[in-house]
């Protein structure tokens, strides 16, 4: 049996796995989390239940895949991006709010589901912990070899705060209902916006940020 090129079969992974995650979120939607099983997601995506654990460890976690995709890679990019004299402190502050508070109408939907789900808001915590490694990398790039450590430090307490800011989103005092609406300024809960949280809680990060970049400084 040939062995397809490296490329190819990278291909192919990626596009099973993208298979399995819309199938996983639309069958969600259409039929509440409760109604479907791996094996509908399998037979939706078009491969075998034993296919489907070779990519996602449960349903949960490929409905919230199907939102959270190559977010982490993209804050990473979102920061190396930014023009060199931007301070680091703000252009990982803004670019975690870009990337967690610009969602289209699918995105939304997809949202308002998790929100209501215990296993759902779980699964989607846990993405979290995705920000580091990309993020430690740019950092890196960005304060120089002799500041690898602090990267990952930086890097790991960003994914932290996001955490916290999330975990405040989506276990509100209220109810499920109020936490899943939409207001002007993007995500809202009761005790106010995402973007504002998020904001709120990477603030107390930047003097780290400030003096690490002080650090480097000729």
């Amino acid at each position: 049996m040939t062995t397809p090129p490296s490329g190819l079969r990278e291909r192919k992974k990626r596009a099973t796995r993208e298979a399995l995650r819309e199938a996983a979120l639309r069958l969600a939607v259409e039929r509440g989390l409760d109604q479907v099983r791996v094996e509908d997601i399998a037979e939706a995506a078009g491969v075998s239940p034993r296919t489907y654990n070779n990519y996602f460890a449960s349903r949960e976690q490929a409905i919230v895949s199907a939102v959270t995709a190559d977010r982490e890679a993209r804050i990473a990019a979102a920061v190396a991006g930014r023009p060199a004299g931007v301070r680091l402190a703000d252009a990982v502050t803004e670019a975690v709010v870009e990337q967690y508070t610009n969602t289209g109408e699918r995105e939304h939907e997809a949202l308002l589901l998790i929100t209501t789900q215990t296993a759902l808001r779980d699964a989607f915590l846990d993405t979290t912990a995705g920000i580091e490694p990309p993020l430690t990398a740019v950092i890196a790039e960005r304060l120089g070899e002799a500041e690898a450590h602090t990267a990952r430090v930086l890097a790991a307490s960003v994914a932290a705060a996001v955490r916290i800011a999330m975990e405040g989103w989506l276990r509100p005092t209220g109810n499920a209902e109020a936490a899943g609406s939409f207001g002007a300024r993007g995500l809202v809960v009761p005790s106010g916006s995402l973007p504002d949280r998020l904001r709120e809680t990477l603030a107390p990060l930047a003097p780290a940020f400030d003096a690490a970049e002080r650090r480097t400084q000729p």
